[in-house]
C-alpha cells in the first residue's frame, strides 16, 4: 500500500481516505493545513487505486479496512481520527466498526451509504454498463458529480484518474459497496450497519436529503451531520479551508475519548 505522511507526529494521528477511483493526491491541501496543527497524517492509496497496485483483488470496504487495520498497527499510530470521503467513507466506518481500538472518531464526506430504491433499481443496468462501456462510462459517471464550484484542476485530475482506471476494478467496488450480500450501501443494511458505530461521527453531506437520513438514525453521542448542498460530490476539495475549522470545531466540543459525552452545540455552515 502507497502512503504519503505528512507531520512531525506529534499530535493525535488522522487517517484520510479517498473514494472510489480516487487517489491520495486529493488530500494534499487538507494534510498539509492539518499537518500544520501538529498532527500525524496518513494518506494511503486504496489497492487498485492511485500507486497501489491490486496484488490479489478483494473489493470490499471491509477488506480495505482490513489493509488499513494492518498498516495503523505497523505505523503504531494509536487509535486515529479516521476521514473517508465517498467509497472511502464506507472503508472508514469499517475500519470503525470492524477494528474499533484503531478509531477514536469518524468523518465521513458525502459517504457511499445510504441508497435509496431509486439508486438501487439504478445500479444493475450501471454496472452493465460500466462493465460494457469500461472507463469511458466511469468518467461521466464522475463528471455528472462534479460541480461548477469544483476547482478546475481537480474536475480535470479526477476526469484523469477514471480514465486511467481499470473498469473491472470499479465495477467489483461497486458490486462490493452496494450489491454483495454482505454489503451496507443501501438503507436498510446501512441503517443496521451504522448502529454498531461506537465513536462519534462527523458526516459531512452535498444533499440535504441525504444528511436528514442521516440525522434520524441512532448516533453515538457527539455526532453531528452537516449538509451543504451548494457542493457537489468532492466537497473536501471544493471548501477544504471550512472542513478544516468545522472539523476543528467539532474536534474541540468532544471530551477526551471514552467518556462518551459532548459538550456544546456546532454550528452548521
Amino acid at each position: 500500500m502507497h502512503v504519503d505522511t505528512f507531520g512531525p507526529g506529534k499530535g493525535p494521528a488522522l487517517l484520510l481516505v479517498h473514494g472510489w477511483g480516487g487517489d491520495g493526491h486529493e488530500w494534499r491541501h487538507l494534510a498539509r493545513a492539518w499537518a500544520g496543527q501538529g498532527r500525524l497524517v496518513l494518506v494511503p492509496e486504496l489497492r487498485g487505486h492511485g500507486r497501489t497496485p491490486p496484488g490479489k483483488g478483494g473489493w470490499s470496504p471491509r477488506e480495505f479496512a482490513a489493509d488499513l487495520a494492518t498498516l495503523l498497527r505497523r505505523a503504531r499510530t494509536g487509535a486515529v481520527t479516521a476521514v473517508g470521503h465517498s467509497m472511502g467513507g464506507q472503508v472508514v466506518t469499517a475500519l470503525a466498526v470492524e477494528h474499533p481500538e484503531l478509531v477514536t472518531a469518524l468523518v465521513v464526506l458525502d459517504p457511499a451509504y445510504g441508497a435509496d430504491a431509486d439508486e438501487l433499481r439504478r445500479l444493475p443496468d450501471e454496472q452493465r454498463a460500466l462493465r460494457t462501456e469500461g472507463a469511458s462510462w466511469a468518467v461521466e459517471f464522475v463528471r455528472g458529480a462534479l460541480s461548477p464550484h469544483t476547482p478546475a484542476s481537480a474536475r480535470e485530475r479526477h476526469l484523469q484518474l477514471m480514465a486511467a482506471m481499470d473498469p473491472q476494478i470499479l465495477a467489483a467496488c461497486r458490486e462490493q459497496l452496494y450489491l454483495a450480500p454482505d454489503s451496507f450501501g443501501s438503507r436498510p443494511a446501512a441503517r443496521r450497519y451504522l448502529a454498531r458505530r461506537r465513536c462519534p461521527v462527523l458526516a459531512v453531506y452535498a444533499s440535504e436529503r441525504a444528511a436528514a437520513w442521516e440525522r434520524e438514525l441512532p448516533s453515538y453521542p457527539g455526532s453531528h451531520v452537516v449538509a451543504w448542498p451548494q457542493c457537489g460530490h468532492y466537497l473536501h476539495e471544493e471548501r477544504p479551508e471550512t472542513l478544516v475549522a468545522l472539523v476543528a470545531e467539532w474536534m474541540a466540543e468532544l471530551t477526551p475519548p471514552g467518556t462518551g459525552t459532548w459538550r456544546g452545540h456546532l454550528l452548521s455552515r
